[in-house]
């Protein structure tokens, strides 16, 4: 079954755009203004800069998601390009690594984030020169990914929470504050300060750096690269309504910058813990340096051009729009998961009207809930569970697909998408019966299975043995690459095999938040 769309949207791992010809942004453009930018900012400070690095430094969805063309791993290349000039530090805070706090777009936890970047820093020639754990309290599973990093030969160094911070100056700026913490020896002019997640304690490590070196005779600076909200566009562009739809759990929203109205009579756009902090962290330099302030404003700390690569404001807009009702569902899925609160669905509920938006206007909504309802229908009577999923492909078609018996409606909407990619007819099978069946009775008989349909992962591991075979599977299978970046939608929650199968295909995800199946604990 394929319905025909013309609306176009993104979401999940979006690497490229529906129609690949058209650009929103110029990742050239702003590579360049971004690190003459950065360059510019270490000569300020006699070639001493700790850059706090906001944002994910690599696979940076988000971004490629709302800035149509941006390159998810731009700012890898960017420090790439700096790279005789920048020394890396990574920042976790230890409660993330005590809670297992989970970065949603890889299913991962920060720590084992903290570990995929160092690895990801590596492959791209980059070295992390030390790890700092944050608000360090001898917690039990900070102490084990410590002692772990430490059997690697990996520098680590542990923060206390920082004495008196945030009111009293005095002693956040002595050896009983920022002292208190062991001074990381540097080398390059530049520092880039980055971590997993927000309040990986980045801003604290670069200030305890700072107060370090001052002491040492060395007239270090602090600088912070940012991508949002982008401080050069309107309060409420859909670029930046779309930041505070993803940041909605931390009840951040946007605003203009105070500080910089006020010195530069100049709107600029910045977000409410900034501008909050922003007098305290005045002081604070103030203090280290025993100088005033080079910073005005906010704005003014942030180093961020990325509102000078936009090169198709209509494209990026659009494609912003849909990124709210992206987070939309994911803050609803996250609700009824127990991950967030009633309160976060309900401010991105409320961004997504201010856009007058509705959740129907992503174009694989209905039609995936069409094909559930279908499902339903042909089953009338029947106990069970219905769910529909839909793909938009590169043209434009909507292919569906939904459960039965045998497989998951992730597994169906793949099969029948790359059966239409590959002009297979509807009617022609990728996997015999006799492998489905094996599989099924695998899953029964010995793993004693409470479900045995296939789900995703399962399906293109027959889908990739039946190919050896099989010339139709392996024409099939080689056409999985292709359905990267598009978009999907589910009427329930995936299952871990559903949703690991999605996330490697990478494409963009969103669901209702419906459960699969009434069983509580799913393997």
């Amino acid at each position: 079954m394929s319905v025909t769309k013309e609306t176009r949207i993104t979401e999940g791992k979006a690497q490229i755009s529906h129609d690949s010809t058209k650009l929103g942004f110029d990742n050239e453009k702003y590579l360049k203004e971004q690190s003459q930018s950065i360059l510019e900012r270490v000569k300020k400070f006699d070639n001493k800069l700790y850059l706090e690095f906001g944002g994910k430094i690599i696979f940076d969805y988000h971004a490629s998601r709302v800035l149509p063309g941006f390159d998810p791993n731009v700012k890898m290349r960017l420090l790439q390009q700096l790279k005789d000039k920048a020394d890396i530090i990574l920042c976790i805070y230890a409660g993330d690594i005590e809670r297992r706090k989970v970065r949603a777009d890889f299913g991962i936890t920060y720590d084992v984030d903290a570990l995929k970047l160092i690895d990801d820093l590596r492959d791209w020639g980059l070295d992390v020169i030390a790890v700092v754990i944050t608000r360090f309290d001898n917690q039990p599973a900070a102490t084990i990914f410590k002692n772990k990093l430490e059997r690697q030969n990996i520098k680590v160094y542990t923060h206390r929470f920082t004495k008196g911070y945030p009111t009293d100056i005095e002693t956040i700026v002595s050896d009983e504050g920022y002292g208190a913490n062991p001074y990381i020896k540097t080398t390059k002019p530049l520092v880039v300060v980055t971590g997993p997640g927000p309040g990986s304690g980045k801003l604290a490590t670069c200030l305890s750096q700072l107060y370090h070196e001052h002491k040492r005779g060395c007239n270090a600076g602090y600088a912070k690269f940012e991508t949002f909200p982008i401080w050069s566009i309107p309060l409420k562009h859909p670029v930046n309504v779309a930041y505070e739809a993803a940041t909605a759990d931390l009840r951040d929203f946007n605003l203009i910058d105070p500080f910089h109205l006020e010195a530069y009579q100049e709107t600029a756009i910045n977000y409410n813990r900034d501008v909050e902090v922003f007098p305290v962290l005045r002081r604070i330099l103030e203090k280290i340096t025993g100088a005033g302030s080079i910073y005005k404003s906010p704005t003014d700390m942030g180093v961020n051009r990325a509102g000078f690569g936009i090169v198709d404001d209509a494209l990026v807009r659009k494609a912003s729009t849909q990124e709210v009702i992206r987070r939309y569902f994911r803050s609803s899925c996250e609700y009824v998961l127990g991950f967030v609160d009633k309160e976060t669905v309900q401010r991105v509920e409320i961004l997504m009207e201010e856009l007058d938006m509705k959740p129907e206007n992503r174009s694989v909504v209905i039609p995936a809930r069409l094909a559930a309802q279908e499902a339903q229908d042909k089953k009338k009577g029947n106990e069970g569970i219905y769910c529909g999923a839909a793909i938009e492909l590169y043209d434009g078609s909507i292919i569906t697909g939904k459960n039965s018996p045998l497989m998951h409606a992730a597994s169906s909407l793949i099969f029948n998408a790359i059966k239409k990619l590959a002009g297979i007819p509807d009617k022609i099978h990728l996997l015999s019966p006799s492998i489905i069946d094996s599989i099924r009775n695998l899953k029964k008989d010995i793993l004693a299975a409470k479900t045995v349909s296939l789900d995703l992962e399962e399906t293109m591991i027959a889908l990739s043995i039946s190919a050896a075979t099989n010339p139709v599977a392996q024409m099939a299978m080689e056409k999985l690459k292709e359905l990267q970046g598009c978009e999907v939608h589910m009427t329930h929650i995936p299952t871990p095999g559903d949703e690991a199968g999605l996330r490697r295909l990478g494409v963009n995800l969103t669901t209702e938040p419906n459960f699969s199946t009434k069983t509580l604990f799913v393997a």
